[in-house]
């Protein structure tokens, strides 16, 4: 008996990437080559690929999809701008004197840096680059060490922003709505954006818990794997450093994520708060025009304000004095906004930080796309070689009813996790499996929170984590292939535990969606 084409297309997929072919010109190439397989052994039909176009047009329409971009230049700016290093340095002079306490201060400024940049790469090599070597300095094990850097770095997938949770909003807002239409209902709801950021506020915070504990009760079993931190090893920080540090990042995580939450701008315009304000920060911090900046911001915050509150229509031919005066009071704003935005924009040129600001930013969106794009046109392939019914067959058959069901699809998805990139799981799978557990009754938001916990393992899993990749390209000689995997594998079981207990505690995921929207 032959192999389905199905299952064979899945294999060679597998297959590609072992052998280290470009993720999008494998899923592209795999695509075509078994659509005509397909076609010739009369099992699939060509004009399912006029779909192509479509797609195509849908994703560079999408308007949630826009965010992409302006969170990765907010996290870029941050990175390149050293606000990231500061806070990383002042954060570890801070706990140093505890047991593990550079490695706590990894992760809280992980978390940190993962709800004010949601960038994992730029994370991850940050931190390898500047915490690790302490780390190793101050005789921390290897492996412990490489562990902390790159589980902290994947919390920019699970705190919100986060590019998995807007690709996943995307998804799972399809699948929910095609549950509902398959239903009969008229009345059709979503699932949004910040409806999901919301959700996966307190299940992100429980993982940085975990790790935390994880961290203290190693360290206090055995002192010697993570030590603290003596005498001339370690200088004390004062209170006013660690505001200087910590307060611009947290005032960014609150513009950018409080006007989500709050309902006041959409995830795009949310993170065109946060391009904006990341390059006032960046601007204050390299060339000290803290007034100008701080101006700046706060123009453009009361513009927003006065805007919302009192919109004024110049064109009307019946307008008072009064709103002429806020017209040009508003002008005013936009002129102080815009004056210090350029002043930041020339500083980070004269740095000569502008152009790899930039460059970073469209490298990294065009490979986030680039995958989307040719994700689902392996997606379409896939389902059209008869994919989609043998899926549904298999989920719907499982033993022990939705609860077993689920517990196969969550399987299935750790497991590709250590193959394959979040973003083809969520394009490819997703859509298969979600439509299915949706119709078995279980909650659309708090089954969209315990595969986007499943997908960030994925960037720890060996051998194609994509942390894994980027520490060790950072990461010092002495610090071998095999002690990053080490390191990785408790806080793997880690995010199993959290997984658990988001499972067995449903409201950690939905209580706050519930309250805000």
């Amino acid at each position: 008996m032959s192999l389905p084409l199905d299952l064979m297309l899945v294999a060679a997929l597998i297959l590609g990437l072992l052998i280290g072919y470009p993720v999008s010109f494998t899923l592209a190439g795999l695509a075509t080559l078994f659509a005509f397989f397909g076609w010739a052994a009369g099992a699939f039909d060509l004009r399912l690929l006029g779909a192509l176009a479509q797609r195509a047009f849908g994703l560079i329409t999408n308007d949630v999809l826009i965010a992409i971009p302006l969170f990765v230049f907010m996290g870029i700016v941050l990175e390149k701008s050293r606000i990231a290093e500061d806070l990383l340095q002042t954060m570890g002079r801070l706990f140093g004197r505890m047991r593990g306490g550079l490695g706590i201060s990894v992760v809280v400024v992980g978390a940190l840096l993962a709800a004010s940049t949601g960038i994992v790469g730029a994370t991850v090599v940050a931190m390898g680059l500047i915490a690790l070597p302490s780390m190793l300095q101050y005789r921390y094990q290897p492996a412990l060490a490489a562990g902390v850097v790159c589980t902290a770095g994947t919390l920019g997938q699970i705190i919100p922003p986060s590019t998995l949770l807007i690709i996943l909003a995307d998804v799972m807002s399809n699948a929910y709505q095609q549950v509902q239409q398959s239903r009969g209902q008229f009345s059709i709801e979503t699932l949004s954006v910040g409806q999901l950021f919301a959700a996966a506020l307190m299940p992100g915070l429980l993982l940085v818990l975990l790790y935390i504990l994880f961290l203290v009760v190693r360290s206090w079993l055995s002192p010697q794997v993570a030590p603290a931190l003596r005498g001339d090893d370690v200088q004390t920080v004062a209170a006013a450093e660690v505001a200087k540090a910590v307060v611009p990042p947290l005032v960014l995580i609150l513009a950018v994520l409080g006007s989500i939450l709050a309902g006041v701008a959409t995830p795009s315009e949310a993170a065109s708060i946060g391009a904006v304000g990341a390059l006032f920060l960046a601007g204050a911090r390299i060339g000290k025009s803290n007034r100008l900046m701080i101006a700046g911001a706060l123009s453009l915050l009361f513009l927003t304000v006065v805007a919302g509150v009192s919109p004024v229509r110049l064109q009307r031919s019946d307008i008072s004095g009064i709103e002429w005066g806020i017209g040009v009071s508003c002008m005013a704003l936009v002129g102080v906004g815009l004056a210090a935005l350029f002043q930041a924009l020339r500083l980070a040129a004269d740095q000569k930080l502008l152009k790899p600001i930039l460059t970073a930013t469209m490298t990294i969106t065009a490979m986030i796309f680039a995958t989307i794009l040719t994700a689902g046109f392996f997606a379409l392939v896939f389902i059209g070689l008869g994919a989609e019914d043998r899926i549904a067959a298999i989920v719907t058959n499982m033993p022990g009813g939705a609860t077993g069901a689920l517990i196969f699809c969550m399987a299935i998805v750790f497991l590709l996790g250590f193959v394959l990139d979040f973003v083809e799981i969520t394009i490819i799978l997703l859509p298969l499996v979600t439509p299915i557990l949706m119709m078995m009754g279980h909650d659309p938001l708090w089954l969209s929170i315990l595969f986007a916990l499943n997908l960030q393992t994925s960037f720890l899993t060996p051998p194609f984590g994509f942390s894994l990749f980027y520490l060790r390209g950072v990461a010092p000689p002495e610090v071998s292939t095999g002690q990053i995997y080490r390191g990785v594998a408790p806080f793997i079981a880690l995010n199993v535990v959290g997984i658990a207990l988001v499972w067995v505690f449903p409201k950690v995921a939905t209580w706050l969606p519930r309250l805000l929207f």
